[in-house]
């Protein structure tokens, strides 16, 4: 017994001052080193690199690598580096990787594996304030799976009205369960659902510019023709997509205007 308790110990001092060291390696080359840079310039990475040379094995060195390589679509280099976040700390990162994998690599298909192995192991998660379900149901809107979109979509707003009320469904969520809707040719629905994240977010472009195509597909091409210049205008004033990495990638189905103000009736360029 006394041998079991003196391994125990042995453990227990090792494990704490294996945790004190990697918490003085980020103080000391994150906390007072690469964060004291843009993530964009060298001093970042070279003390991130100084760090890994130190202990490889801690999972917010490899995040942090990666966030340069993701902001400039270095995708391949970014997912070496985050894979090893996950790794380390598969708890803190999986679901993070595969939104990442979503938004900014496109690959639909790795994302939702990703997310659904991160809530079946560790519950119901979030990213950037929306769930994932709400991701997942994005991915296959991409696939142009859309019935299955609609369908975890239609499930995670259930969850959300039982368990927070109706009014904490985010205006993205709605504004993309009028795309589905659309996409499955229920006008009438998707102008539902663009009303309902109109309420919220009352210039919101996109969702205006949507519900006109709507209109249009209604035969009221007067009111689809004033609804979508009045989304030109909102969008000129900014009134998009306002994710913090809508910065960064543009969302799916983000009017570009270059080509969307073709379709709005009897457009001529001024």
């Amino acid at each position: 017994m006394k041998i079991v308790s003196s391994l125990l110990l042995l453990l227990v001092f090792s494990s704490g001052c294996s945790q004190t060291k990697q918490e003085a390696i980020i103080e000391k080359y994150l906390k007072n080193g690469a964060y004291r840079y843009h993530y964009t310039l060298q001093g970042w990475e070279d003390n991130i690199n100084k760090a890994l040379q130190k202990d490889s094995t801690i999972a917010i060195l490899w995040q942090n690598k990666a966030l340069p390589y993701w902001k400039m679509k270095k995708y391949d280099l970014a997912l070496q580096c985050y894979n090893k976040a996950v790794l380390y700390d598969r708890e803190s990162y999986l679901g993070r990787r595969g939104y990442l994998k979503c938004i900014f690599q496109k690959d639909y298909t790795s994302a939702i594996a990703d997310m659904e192995m991160a809530e079946k192991e560790f519950g119901y998660g979030y990213q950037n304030d929306h769930s994932y379900q709400f991701y997942i149901s994005l991915c296959y809107l991409q696939q142009n799976n859309f019935e299955k979109a609609a369908q975890i979509l239609t499930k995670d707003f259930e969850k959300t009205i039982k368990d927070r009320g109706e009014n904490w469904i985010h205006f993205l969520d709605l504004f993309y369960m009028g795309i589905i809707q659309y996409e499955l040719r229920e006008y009438d629905k998707a102008i539902l659902y663009f009303d309902k994240s109109l309420r919220e977010y009352v210039n919101f472009s996109d969702a205006k510019y949507y519900k006109g195509l709507c209109l249009l597909q209604k035969k009221d091409a007067v009111n689809a023709e004033k609804l979508m210049r009045e989304a030109k205008v909102n969008a000129e004033q900014g009134f998009t997509i306002t994710e913090d990495d809508s910065f960064y990638e543009s969302f799916p189905y983000k009017v570009n205007w270059h080509m969307a103000k073709w379709t709005i009736p009897n457009y001529v360029e001024n």
